[in-house]
């Protein structure tokens, strides 16, 4: 009788220890199938480049293709709740952008919490915004643009890549520190925006550097500011908004998020190799040229960023009035 229930006991401490087992062997083995990086956006936007890089680099490192599937709508919100409703096997991912940090406030009746419910894995990327205006408009400056501004209330026209996003809010930011007035108009992405610019529809636009760089270095668009506390290396004539604004500042930010469940094994061996991907100087060049910088962290770092920025962003939404439609 004791032999027997000592085997029983030792057939219950095996069977508790099997899952664990498991999804280590299943940690060793990720990934052994296409991966599923959801991106919020179309293709063609800043966060869309970024997104295609970071597919192919880690679909180089972890020898399967990591698929770059864009779900556009609800301002990033449709992507976000793919990926929550997503089993938790690491084989559907989310690129994760500032637009979900302020979409916390911004949505108010969401189906899911987004601090809760993704799993940070680790962060990418972080660049500068640039406000951009048509050649044709009057203003050459940061100081001229206010002072138009403010001699023509509401009869600038400001694009976005929709509400709530990251392109209107950072405008919202500066037209309430600047004390000015203008008519918001988004797009469906980046791309449209641009466009809208480029043919005189509106006459600013606070847009991912990428998106814009190649049209400002030909001159069919003028950069007045970038967003950032400093000058970037991509447009060193170009100064801070903050010289003009003080205190202005605002950068996008990129990474990766896992469903909330996904064993924490996969999650430690996707931020390995992002990180891994992040130290490679090739890597490093090609966002360079794109005036974007790497940002490798540990998931709790990430973790703690995607909190301070809800907060942040969650604050400028609700002085600006930024309701979603």
């Amino acid at each position: 009788m004791k032999l027997r229930r000592r085997q029983l006991l030792e057939l219950a401490a095996a069977a508790l220890a099997l899952p664990i087992a498991a999804r280590g062997a299943r940690a060793l083995d990720y990934p052994t199938r296409p991966v599923h990086l959801m991106l919020g956006f179309p293709p063609g936007g800043g966060a869309d480049i970024v997104a295609r890089l970071v597919g192919q680099s880690l679909s180089e490192r972890l020898g399967q293709p990591f698929v770059i599937e864009n779900r556009p709508g609800g301002g990033s919100n449709v992507a976000a709740e793919t990926v929550v409703r997503a089993p938790p096997d690491g084989y559907t991912l989310l690129e994760v952008t500032a637009a979900n940090a302020s979409n916390a406030t911004l949505y108010q009746n969401l189906s899911f919490n987004f601090v809760r419910d993704i799993a940070p894995v680790a962060s990418v990327s972080r660049g500068a915004f640039v406000m951009v205006v048509n050649p044709s408009f009057p203003a050459q400056t940061v100081p001229e643009f206010v002072a138009y501004a403010k001699a023509n209330p509401g009869k600038i026209n400001m694009a976005s890549s929709g509400i709530g996003i990251t392109t209107h809010i950072f405008g919202a930011l500066f037209m309430t520190m600047a004390g000015i007035d203008v008519i918001h108009v988004p797009y469906r992405g980046g791309a449209p925006a641009i466009t809208a610019l480029l043919g005189g529809e509106v006459q600013v636009y606070f847009s991912p550097l990428p998106e814009p760089l190649e049209q400002i270095k030909a001159g069919r668009l003028r950069a007045l500011g970038v967003t950032t506390a400093t000058r970037v290396a991509a447009l060193p004539d170009v100064p801070s908004i903050g010289d003009f604004v003080p205190g202005y500042e605002a950068s996008g930010w990129q990474g990766i998020g896992a469903p909330r469940d996904t064993p924490v094994e996969i999650v430690d061996k996707l931020n390995s190799a992002v990180n891994a991907m992040l130290a490679d100087a090739r890597f490093q060049a090609r966002l360079a040229e794109l005036a974007i910088t790497v940002f490798p962290s540990s998931r709790a770092e990430f973790r703690r960023l995607i909190a301070d920025e809800t907060e942040r962003w969650g604050k400028v939404i609700r002085a600006a009035g930024i309701k979603a439609e």
